[in-house]
């Protein structure tokens, strides 16, 4: 029989000789000591955990077993040929055994090397090992901490720890062939011996590595198809990866995300560089120079080396060279360490029109943009696009945002991208994209925008309701902000006034944008234009939002008192009325109440404007301009006017107007009813425009509307329904935004439970108002201090 071949039917040495010991009747303890091996050893052998015994074990078994004849050596050679199959080289030293350079104190990665460390622990039990890929934009620190990892954890590999950079960024990365041919001989394998082909060295890797506790680093890798083969696939390996690229064609695998470090992290970053000292001398320079790098780690430890280099540079000097946009690439950089450089190798990779689409998205404004601005930025069709901001994504090029179908570049990312667009694009061409991009966003957004006129139906162009509208408003709110002040910055006046008009109503339902700067913008734009009219506008625009969203009633009082006086001048007489309105607003707020008064009457009695266009809202701040100078049923009776009036031109108003504006005349009805006493006529009130504004689906002025109808069934002494009304107002304010609003309410719940006899809820309501108080600015808290002082007391 030729030992070197067996056929199918031929037992494995491990199996011969467990029937070979079966049959002579001996254990295992036994048949180890006559031959003088080790229980284990006997062990490994017959569950073929070791394919033979070495020749003179194979002597010893075969003389402990009294083998003689065609056994005797059909047993040596079954020895012989496992000897030939099994044998495991020596891992030699070579490029392959040597991993990169730990990272010493790596900062900001606790999580990811505690994954990493579970995973390696996890690789020894799980059938075909654990594959863990790192992937993340370029600068990341993805080598950094697959390095770091596999320093740390190398002892849990006593066969052999490898690593190959696989060059994945180059032009011609290193192939699956060479790579393997790089670990076989890093794993003792004579180069004579290695196989040709691919599959072949594969399956040998996997032999080779089988039952074996190994770790392989394979570095920056470059897809899929050059990563397949690599892959042990053994129990007892673990295989990490890292890569730019999502990688998301793996079949099985693990993935860490790397993202940058937040910004406390960066700045400690930078003080493992230059030493605590200097961060400690300038800790606000320290957390912008994080700031500026994005909090990128290459970036981060290129600025730290720049310092550690220049001893004698402030760290306030390095910051004032990287806030121009312009160079702060130029400037991160340290000998041969560049962010751009980074940048570059993966753009190099990138198809030519996945190039095109990363350049041009540069000039879109604002933090994130969707696949249809996309498609504007670069006039290509929507289903192109798409394709190309998925490459860009798997390249880490470009992130998704939290908002389903939104994407953004890093900081230092988008720098690159416009100075790409600089490079490649002619002036000509970027000044007509921009042109493009900046129409496109102003003009949606003026039609948008017109869906909240209080008589607009249906308004004819890109969105087909009033929820789309406002959705598309919303989503691109950073957009269209800065494509108005791109606007501003190349003189394109009447665009800028057109969208600052266009937002009059909008503004009154969502408060939260920067009102007085868009509106602001449109004044200076008209004053350039020499246009009074829209002059006289937008003052009075200015002057609502500085009050209402800014609560700067003495700048306000100034803007209107422009416009009522130019509006007199050049004969605006719907801006004069307006104006006159909004002076009693301003005067009631700062507590002048019969001046106030005097303004609202006369703009009251104007007849220049249409019910739902301000008449409505003129008539109502005049009810509440009496009210305040102390003529209740005056008030009540100009509200209730006014609420009769909203029946009589239900037709021209658009359905959300309706309900909104009743539910703000009922509102104010119920303060008037309250400063009568009629406390349960004004929780009556309050509970109509609560349900009101619910049907329109503004929870937080529902929630407002019920903490007004919780006090006034309080003062009434209907404590149940005050629970509820006030339970249902906390269910709306649990936001950040609405801390004040919540420590209010918890407040006057307290109040309540107090005088329904359960004082220890109530403790326990005011216990959390008083946390949530410590979080308020000081005029907040010394309020709503104020308020928990006297909410014992059964007044209202």
């Amino acid at each position: 029989m030729c030992v070197s071949e067996t056929t199918p039917d031929e037992p494995a040495f491990g199996e011969l000789l467990l029937r070979l010991r079966r049959n002579a009747g001996l254990t295992q303890a036994e048949l180890a000591e006559f031959s003088g091996l080790s229980v284990r050893a006997l062990s490994d052998l017959e569950r073929g955990r070791a394919r033979a015994a070495q020749r003179r074990s194979t002597e010893a078994l075969a003389d402990a077993l009294g083998l003689t004849g065609e056994v005797r050596t059909l047993f040596f050679g079954l020895s012989q040929h496992g000897r030939l199959r099994g044998a495991r080289p020596t891992p030699v030293a070579t490029a392959a055994t040597v991993l990169p350079t730990a990272v010493p104190g790596l900062v900001g990665r606790a999580a990811e090397l505690d994954r990493l460390r579970a995973a390696a622990i996890a690789a020894t039990d799980i059938p075909g090992g654990v594959v863990v890929s790192i992937v993340g934009h370029p600068g990341v620190g993805k080598t950094a901490l697959a390095a770091t990892a596999a320093h740390e954890l190398r002892d849990l590999f006593p066969d052999g720890c490898f690593s190959i950079d696989l060059r994945g960024m180059d032009d011609q990365p290193v192939t699956a062939q060479a790579a393997l041919d790089i670990l076989l001989r890093a794993l003792g394998v004579p180069v004579q011996q290695i196989p040709v082909t691919v599959a072949e060295q594969t399956s040998l890797f996997r032999r080779l590595l089988a039952d074996r506790r190994t770790m392989i680093l394979l570095d920056n890798a470059a897809d899929e198809t050059q990563l397949r083969p690599l892959l042990a696939r053994t129990t007892g390996c673990l295989t990490v990866i890292t890569c730019r690229r999502a990688l998301a064609g793996l079949e099985s695998g693990r993935w860490i995300w790397l993202t940058e470090l937040s910004r406390t992290d960066a700045a400690s970053l930078i003080g493992t560089i230059i030493g605590a000292d200097r961060i400690r001398a300038e800790p606000e320079a320290a957390a912008e120079l994080a700031e500026l790098c994005g909090n990128l780690p290459l970036a981060v430890r290129i600025a730290g080396n720049r310092l550690a280099s220049r001893p004698n540079w402030s760290i306030s000097h390095l910051v004032s060279l990287l806030r121009d946009e312009g160079t702060r690439l130029a400037a991160l950089s340290a000998g041969d360490l560049r962010v751009r450089s980074a940048f570059e190798m993966s753009h190099r990779r990138l198809s030519d029109d996945a190039r095109v689409v990363f350049r041009r998205v540069a000039l879109l404004p604002g933090p994130d943009f969707g696949a249809e601005m996309a498609a504007v930025a670069t006039n290509l069709p929507d289903a192109q696009v798409r394709q190309y901001i998925d490459e860009l994504v798997d390249a880490n090029l470009l992130q998704t945002s939290a908002d389903d179908g939104r994407y953004s570049y890093h900081d230092l990312i988008r720098l690159f991208a416009a100075e790409r667009l600089a490079v490649e694009e002619s002036p000509t061409e970027q000044s007509r994209l921009r042109c493009r991009v900046v129409g496109h966003l102003v003009d949606n957004a003026v039609v948008a925008a017109g869906w909240a006129h209080p008589e607009a139906m249906v308004v004819p162009g890109a969105f087909s309701s009033r929820e789309q509208a406002f959705d598309w408003l919303e989503r691109e709110a950073w957009g269209w902000l800065a494509a108005q002040r791109l606007a501003a910055r190349h003189g394109d006046h009447h665009r800028v006034i057109r969208l600052a008009e266009a937002m009059e109503w909008f503004s009154q339902l969502r408060r939260q944008h920067p009102w007085d700067e868009v509106f602001g913008l449109g004044l200076t734009a008209a004053r350039d234009l020499g246009d009074r009219h829209a002059e006289a506008k937008l003052l009075n625009f200015t002057g609502w939002a500085q009050r209402a969203c800014r609560q700067d009633a003495e700048a306000a009082l100034v803007s209107h008192e422009k416009a009522l006086s130019l509006a007199r001048a050049i004969g605006d007489e719907q801006q004069e009325t307006l104006a006159l309105g909004h002076l009693g607003a301003v005067l009631r707020s700062l507590g002048r109440p019969g001046e106030a008064l005097g303004y609202a009457r006369m703009a009251a009695s104007s007849a220049k404007l249409r019910f739902w266009a301000w008449q409505g809202f003129v008539r109502n701040e005049f009810g509440q301009a009496l009210s305040a100078a102390g003529r209740i049923e005056e008030a009540l009776a100009v509200h209730r006017e006014v609420l009769a009036d909203t029946e009589l031109c239900r037709a021209e108003a658009n359905p959300n107007t309706y309900l909104y504006f009743r539910a703000l005349t009922f509102g104010f009805i119920g303060t008037d009813l309250g400063l009568t006493g009629d406390w349960p006529g004004a929780a009556a009130a309050y509970h109509t425009a609560r349900t009101l504004l619910g049907e329109t689906g503004d929870a937080l002025a529902a929630a407002e509307a019920a903490y007004s109808e919780g006090k006034a069934w309080r003062a009434a002494g209907d404590y149940q329904r005050a629970i509820e009304s006030l339970q249902t107002a906390l269910g709306a304010f649990t936001g950040p935004v609405t801390r004040w609003e919540r420590a209010r309410t918890l407040a006057e719940l307290a109040a309540v439970l107090e005088l329904d006899g359960d004082g220890a809820a109530a403790r326990d309501h005011r216990y959390d108002a008083l946390v949530l108080c410590g979080q308020l600015d000081s005029e907040a808290a010394e309020r709503l201090s104020a308020e928990l002082a006297v909410v014992t007391t059964p007044a209202y």
